[in-house]
């Protein structure tokens, strides 16, 4: 039987692709061929996901050439990031910093947010009635968040947004993601060297009193400085889209505040704009859904299949904001859950409060068909966001 070949492009705003959601139905675990030419098993059921990403013989070691993410600029000298190693070195490192991310600790952050996101919206509100979303808001809030957490300079933020930019773009060559790579990690090295000298209250002056290698302090700054504003700016702009699309949940939010921390985990759920994630290489022979998953053999968690799946969520296609299925996968699960997503969850839900409260009369300036989404790449979301009010 020929091997089907799938592609992990989007092809709807709102839905995942169609060939996706036919594997669900008809062969849930799949041997594929990827449109770049990977070979692989993909996992188009929450049960099937979740298990293989809470089972540690499914690596997420991305230096073996094997593994799905495997990329041409990382070297024999690539510094692991935490999404990148295995236990014992995932376990021991991921303890050393989970403490900068309990709910106690970032809940205190809620002030500081709120005052972000509001001299966004002045800024914003002081110019033309119209902007992009994205540049106006979308980036700035989570950027300034996540810079200020680490103990980032305000006048790089610039400088780390762009390049950060660079690095993520879906049409980056090899060499330019490296390039740009190179160019945040110099930076944030530089950034560890200076808090050893002159600590602050951030996390990384916190991380090397306590003891923290700088090198792998290092690694884990750039992994913050780019997970931690990118993935979230692209939620804002699709929750935005999607309320100013839908009339009639933004009335919902409108009429009842409360359901705003409904409708962030629902849209989460809804979107699930990661896929990269979800991806392992097996390390030796496992059985999953019925299925042998060889020793050595690429495994991705569809999640956004995952995240419909209609046994677990009752019409899935739907958004009700008073679902409150906290056991989706938009941040995985396992050990590698999203180290980041209490932080995620406050700004979305400050940003889209806020932004509902003080522009009541916001509205998309352009046909919802003709936002430019970004349909290539490890994370969806929107290039720009035209609104006026």
């Amino acid at each position: 039987m020929a091997t089907p070949t799938i592609s992990l492009d989007r092809t709807d705003a709102y839905d995942p692709p169609a060939e996706h959601v036919r594997l669900r139905e008809d062969a849930p675990i799949s041997w594929v061929e990827l449109t770049d030419g990977r070979r692989l098993w993909v996992l188009t059921r929450h049960e099937d996901v979740r298990t293989m990403l809470g089972d540690p013989r499914f690596s997420s070691d991305r230096r073996d050439p094997r593994h799905p993410n495997h990329m041409p600029y990382i070297g024999p000298d690539h510094r692991p990031q935490l999404i990148e190693m295995d236990p014992p070195d995932h376990t021991r490192l991921r303890r050393s910093v989970v403490g900068e991310f309990t709910v106690q600790r970032l809940a205190a952050l809620r002030p500081r947010i709120q005052e972000i996101t509001d001299k966004a919206i002045d800024q914003m509100l002081a110019g033309q009635p119209e902007a992009d979303l994205v540049e106006a808001l979308a980036l700035p809030v989570p950027s300034t968040v996540i810079s200020e957490l680490l103990g980032v300079p305000y006048s790089e933020h610039s400088f780390f947004q762009e390049t950060s930019a660079d690095f993520v773009r879906p049409d980056t060559t090899p060499e330019e993601k490296g390039a740009a790579a190179g160019r945040l990690k110099a930076y944030i090295a530089g950034l560890v060297e200076e808090k050893g000298k002159s600590p602050g209250d951030d996390l990384l002056s916190r991380q090397l009193a306590s003891g923290a290698d700088p090198e792998d302090l290092g690694a884990l700054g750039f992994l913050l400085l780019v997970a931690g504003h990118e993935t979230t700016a692209n939620m804002i702009s699709l929750c935005v889209a999607t309320l100013l699309d839908k009339r009639e949940r933004l009335s919902e939010l409108r009429d009842d505040p409360k359901l705003t921390v409904g409708a962030v985990e629902e849209l989460l759920r809804y979107f699930t704009i990661a896929e990269i994630g979800a991806a392992r290489l097996a390390t030796e022979d496992i059985e999953i859904g019925g299925v042998l998953v060889r020793s050595g053999q690429g495994v991705l968690g569809l999640t956004n299949t995952a995240n419909r799946d209609p046994s677990v969520f009752d019409s899935p296609d739907e958004l009700d904001f008073t679902r409150m299925a906290r056991n989706h996968l938009a941040f995985g699960f396992g050990p590698h859950q999203c180290l980041g997503q209490n932080l995620a969850r406050i700004e979305l839900e400050i940003v889209l409060a806020t932004l509902l409260r003080r522009i009541p009369t916001l509205r998309l300036a352009v046909p919802f068909e003709d936002i430019p989404f970004k349909v290539k790449g490890p994370n969806y979301g929107a290039y720009e966001l035209k609104v006026a009010w």
